[in-house]
Parts: structure tokens; C-alpha cells; sequence
């Protein structure tokens, strides 16, 4: 696993050992940030449940102006600290080690994002609760963009009730990423 592209491209990154994370493949990470190429930079990019920290820091490397990370497992933490180091990004980037919505109940009143991507665990709805806790949140901005990382079976047709629209779906052999926004 590496950074693709930007100032770090091609720095390697640690990987957290074991099942615990799915790291995204650099081939399903290009295509993300092809799509994402116009968000990124000068942006502020939360990334939610991540792992390795790949993509924030990916982000960073294409221009984002600061990355936040959270993720509450500790090897995982371990991991997204080392990469940090490693790619010189520690001005750009904080790491709250905790769980999602306590991380995003004490982000509130200090910072707004422009891209939020999250990977949570597959097939537990758990993204149905941040998108629950976002639709009402001071961190999103009237233009914000949501990535959901998810299973080729998880449904977002609860969105509207939440203000929220899918904008667009891309999918892939295994998962699928959700590009989500406010209703305007």
C-alpha cells in the first residue's frame, strides 16, 4: 500500500495486521480520488474508521489542507500514527482515537468539512447512525461530500428522511462507494 499521487506519491505505508481493517486497494483508492480530483484540494478531509489512515493522508498528498482521522482500534492508532510520521504530514493532520460519534460530538463548533469519507464495518448499519448524527451536524457545510465505503448490499434509501441525496454510486467488483450530499 503506498500514496499514489502528489507530494508523497509513492511513500509506502504501514498496514494494520490481522483482520481487523480492510484496507482499500490502491486500484479502488485511484478511482476514488479521480472522482473526488476537484474536492480535494484546499479542502478539510475527515476520514471516519481509518484504519491505516490511507486516505486522509492520500488526500493531504493531493492537496487537502488538513485531514482529521478517527479510529478507535489501537493497533489501528498504532499504525495511522506511524504513517503520519512517516509522510511528514503531522501539521496536516490530527488523529482522535476513539469511537465515531463520541470523536464527532467533540469536533462540533471546531471544525466544518468539505469531504468526509468513512469505511465503517460492513453490514452493521453503522453508517446509518453517522449519517443520522451528520444530517444535523455543525461539521457539514451546505456543499459537504460524504464517501461511504460499503457492501454491495447496503441500501441508503432512509437518505431523504435525512435531508441527505445520493448524488452518485460506483461499484466495484466487491463494495461500492456512495457519494452523498445535502438536499438542496
Amino acid at each position: 500500500m503506498r500514496i499514489i499521487a502528489g507530494i508523497a506519491r509513492s511513500l509506502p505505508l504501514k498496514t494494520v495486521a490481522g483482520m481487523d481493517t480492510r484496507p482499500t486497494t490502491d486500484r479502488i483508492k485511484e478511482t476514488l480520488f479521480n472522482m473526488l480530483q476537484d474536492e480535494v484540494p484546499g479542502s478539510y478531509f475527515l476520514d471516519l474508521f481509518a484504519g491505516s489512515g490511507q486516505i486522509g493522508l492520500e488526500a493531504v498528498s493531493r492537496g487537502a489542507k488538513y485531514a482529521v482521522f478517527v479510529e478507535n482500534n489501537k493497533k489501528a492508532i498504532g499504525c495511522i500514527e506511524e504513517n503520519i510520521e512517516f509522510t511528514k504530514f503531522t501539521r496536516e493532520t490530527k488523529l482522535y482515537p476513539s469511537d465515531v460519534l463520541t470523536a464527532l460530538r467533540s469536533m462540533e463548533g471546531k471544525y466544518q468539512f468539505d469531504v468526509i469519507f468513512m469505511d465503517p464495518p460492513y453490514n452493521q448499519e453503522i453508517e446509518k447512525d453517522v449519517l443520522h448524527y451528520l444530517a444535523d451536524s455543525t461539521l457539514l457545510k451546505e456543499d459537504t461530500l460524504i464517501v461511504v465505503e460499503a457492501s454491495l448490499s447496503t441500501g441508503f434509501d432512509y437518505l431523504d428522511e435525512l435531508g441527505l441525496r445520493l448524488r452518485k454510486l460506483k461499484t466495484y467488483k466487491t463494495n461500492e462507494h456512495a457519494f452523498i450530499e445535502k438536499k438542496k
